[in-house]
């Protein structure tokens, strides 16, 4: 599914219209309708609802759900705010719809505040501002987001919170946006839906299906995408009857140094549940017999350094490379990561210690192209320089992808892989007890595998995050997110293909 921004939306609106085509009072009622359709089975029936509309077309959506709402016989309150008192056409319309319904609105504007009472209520629907602002509120406006935001009600946003922009809030007043308890969108999520500072804006975020124009939405381009099941189950392979171990490829994962070992398990764990055929693991001398023990199906090349990585190895036998879970950052191993780095000529995965090694260094114009790298946000920002946002960090992540020809896979909630032609992808499988130690490490074991069954880069990193994501969600459904340990993610693996395949 693709992901737009707010000014390609309005586009797409206005698409619809001609082409459907409808009016567009028409689609605001579409629109509304589902909104209550979304929002009904979380209210309580018989508590107070508070409707709150702005003057533009948010608002009037906001409006023809006071409609859809008082014809249920649900009690309301519903203001009308506006600073100047002007208002769009479909806004008026969905007024004069509502007052032959006697139902009565409440204006408020600067000269009467405090007519805008939502104390008390149980729920307030924001309809004040819809995703086409470009400036923060201020004065009348902030006072009105103030007041909802402390009446201790449940809040549900239309299509977006109010005060927040659709992409970059760097110089927005956030003490100005609506903190909504959900938030219902139309069609698409919005980009700043999934960045990490954003989430105590939007609350629990739900896209509603309104019909636009599916001729306009293919033939709009975007460089956002949501990785979803129909995204990544066209990569999907059958394996063939005649098959052997040969066939799946031969990985080579670089990874754990004395004490902690137990990343390169993990790792070797999941590379192995993800379907490769051979698996060799270089590991530090001494931790042999662990390697042995608890993943007796892999092989071991143990490096002469019995506690660091420190030394290339040959590499004609392998499909693929991983490398850094655990490795450590001692001069040995910048060493050999530096020859490895020059020599590798088969698809690479980079996380953890290669990472914090090569941000030290400055080597990332030493990554081969299509390397795919898998940071989280802190490794990041020692690659890219410290970053102000997510949507800072966002921006940076694309242009480095693009500079370096690299994959890079940020990991968080909505996991953003961006890819060397400028595309960024964000994650829909995960949940938060993923946020454990060892989570990443399964990661690049899954893509390290993908990768060595000779999967193209793009694909490795997509189908791999979903694959984790989803295993992790699965894993998750049987016990609990709190429980949640990286060596229960490999477990679900084959589960995660089952259902990915069967979806």
């Amino acid at each position: 599914m693709k992901i737009f921004k707010t000014s390609q939306i309005k586009e797409l609106d206005a698409y619809t219209i001609k082409h459907e085509p409808i009016s567009s009072f028409a689609l605001m009622e579409r629109a509304s309708r589902a909104f209550c359709d979304a929002v009904l089975p979380l209210m309580e029936r018989g508590r107070r609802v508070c409707v709150v509309a702005g003057s533009g077309n948010n608002g009037g959506d906001a409006l023809v759900v006071a409609g859809y709402l008082s014809m249920m016989g649900i009690p309301l309150s519903v203001f009308l705010v506006s600073a100047k008192n002007k208002f769009s056409d479909d806004c008026l319309q969905a007024r004069r719809n509502l007052e032959k319904r006697s139902v009565q609105v409440t204006l408020v504007g600067e000269s009467n505040p405090d007519v805008f009472n939502v104390a008390g209520a149980d729920y307030v629907i924001d309809g004040l501002f819809g995703s086409g602002l470009n400036r923060s509120l201020a004065g009348f406006y902030k006072d009105v987001v103030r007041r909802m935001n402390g009446s201790g009600a449940t809040i549900f946003s239309i299509d977006i919170p109010s005060g927040l922009f659709g992409e970059d809030n760097r110089q927005n007043d956030l003490e100005a946006v609506v903190r909504a308890d959900y938030t219902f969108t139309f069609q698409f999520p919005k980009l700043a839906f999934l960045l990490p500072e954003n989430a105590k804006f939007v609350g629990c975020v739900r896209w509603l299906d309104i019909r636009l124009h599916p001729q306009g939405i293919s033939s709009l381009p975007t460089d956002y995408e949501w990785l979803d099941g129909a995204l990544v189950r066209p990569f999907l392979r059958m394996r063939p009857k005649f098959s052997h171990k040969g066939t799946f490829g031969h990985a080579l994962l670089i990874a754990g140094s004395y004490g902690m070992v137990g990343a390169a398990v993990l790792a070797s764990r999941a590379c192995l549940r993800t379907g490769c055929g051979l698996l060799s693991v270089h590991v530090p001398g001494r931790c042999c017999d662990v390697l042995q023990t608890s993943v007796p199906e892999a092989m071991l090349e143990l490096d002469a350094d019995g506690s660091c990585f420190s030394e290339t190895s040959d590499l004609s036998r392998y499909n693929a490379v991983g490398v850094g879970p655990a490795l450590g950052k001692k001069e040995e191993s910048r060493m050999a990561l530096g020859a490895l780095l020059d020599s590798v000529y088969v698809p690479l995965v980079v996380d953890a210690d290669a990472l914090n090694i090569i941000a030290d260094a400055g080597w990332l114009c030493r990554l081969p192209e299509n390397t795919i790298i898998t940071p989280h946000p802190k490794e990041f920002d020692r690659l890219a320089g410290v970053s102000t946002s997510g949507y800072d960090r966002l921006e940076k992540q694309m242009i480095l992808s693009v500079k370096h020809k690299i994959v890079i896979v940020l990991k968080g909630a909505n996991t953003s892989i961006s890819m060397p032609d400028g595309r960024c992808f964000f994650n829909s499988t995960g949940n938060p007890g993923m946020a454990t130690a060892g989570s990443g490490d399964t990661l690049t074991g899954m893509i390290l595998s993908l990768l060595a069954q000779k999967y193209e880069p793009e694909a490795a990193a997509l189908l791999g995050v979903y694959l984790h994501g989803l295993a992790g969600d699965l894993a998750a459904a049987d016990g609990s997110q709190e429980s949640l340990m990286a060596s229960d993610i490999s477990l679900y693996i084959g589960k995660a293909y089952e259902k990915l395949r069967s979806a």
